[in-house]
């Protein structure tokens, strides 16, 4: 209980090192706390606590000599690891977050998001007004996004020669992965103007010859005509009449053969032990959103006009959850 109470304390230490990027520079070889505090532009003495505290956690090790060096468990907060999740854990780390979840009680009194009662506005608002804390927060979730798109990609059957319309997907990096994995497949990438004008993601996977890039507000109006429409980490980040607003707008761009494919974390019935809790009262405190049972998941459908057919989960966190016109 006061490991979890103090809990905020280690997740601290693993964000300095992820944003100093501390890893980085073990790559070749152990270094005492005094060269990575002159790497770093740090304070050798108060990097060296953090550090030890690092080594205790198995993050890193630190020899006789006083060097530390990094371990299987530390080398995810490299920035060129193949499974690294540097960018995550520095957006985990930053004000925008810690600074709401420290008023989680303002939520729980009045449930309203802490964050508004912190920052003065939604939490949106303040990305798109705050280009730092925007850009570590789309690099965060790129950096999740780029772990479990390829495992997402191929989770589906997209149908031969379908067009795939990716709403509020960002970059372009999952729609990206489901064009690479299913060759006739064809897309359309759909958000904010100044979000797919970054859309590097389709052109590096050599896919861009079959997507086209649109913007516009996702809740005034999405594409019409494609055949699957996808919405991956879109609907827990709103209340239920929001998620039913936008459904409904792809209702109704949507053809009568058409599939819609919620992608979200599906918590588990009441009184199952399930992680997914967790990343709940992240929401509660920064949006009016939540994560969703397959009953909430189905409730949403039915309100917007859709039948939920089936849920198929995934070796990743999130599963998908599969709909078409009622």
């Amino acid at each position: 209980m006061i490991a979890m109470a103090f809990g905020s304390i280690p997740a601290q230490a693993v964000s300095v090192a992820a944003e100093l990027g501390i890893v980085d520079h073990l790559v070749d070889g152990p270094r005492s706390a005094a060269e990575l505090a002159r790497l770093t532009g740090t304070h050798a003495p108060s990097l060296y606590r953090v550090l030890r505290a690092l080594a205790t956690l198995e993050v890193l090790v630190e020899d006789a000599e006083g060097r530390f060096s990094s371990t299987t468990l530390g080398d995810t907060l490299r920035s060129d690891g193949p499974e690294s999740v540097r960018r995550a854990v520095v957006m985990a780390g930053d004000p925008t977050f810690t600074r709401a979840c420290g008023d989680m009680m303002h939520s729980v009194r009045t449930g309203a998001p802490a964050f508004d009662h912190v920052f003065g506005m939604p939490f949106f608002d303040y990305l798109t007004g705050h280009a730092e804390a925007g850009a570590v927060f789309n690099a965060g979730m790129a950096s999740l996004s780029e772990l479990e798109n390829p495992t997402l990609a191929v989770a589906y059957d997209f149908p031969p020669r379908a067009c795939v319309i990716d709403v509020g997907g960002g970059h372009g990096g999952f729609l990206a992965e489901v064009l690479k994995a299913h060759p006739t497949v064809r897309g359309v990438l759909y958000d904010l103007p100044g979000v797919v004008r970054e859309a590097a993601a389709l052109r590096e996977a050599g896919v861009a010859d079959r997507c086209e890039v649109r913007s516009g507000d996702f809740f005034a109006a999405v594409p019409e005509g494609g055949d699957v429409y996808v919405v991956k980490r879109i609907l827990h980040d709103w209340a239920d009449e929001q998620c039913v607003r936008l459904l409904r707008s792809f209702r109704r761009a949507m053809p009568a053969r058409g599939r819609l494919l919620a992608i979200d974390a599906l918590l588990a019935p009441p009184g199952t032990r399930d992680f997914g809790t967790m990343p709940d009262l992240l929401m509660l405190v920064v949006s009016s959103g939540r994560e969703r049972t397959e009953p909430e998941f189905r409730e949403l459908f039915t309100a917007a006009g859709f039948r939920l057919t089936r849920v198929i989960p995934t070796a990743s966190s999130l599963s998908i959850v599969e709909g078409v016109p009622a």
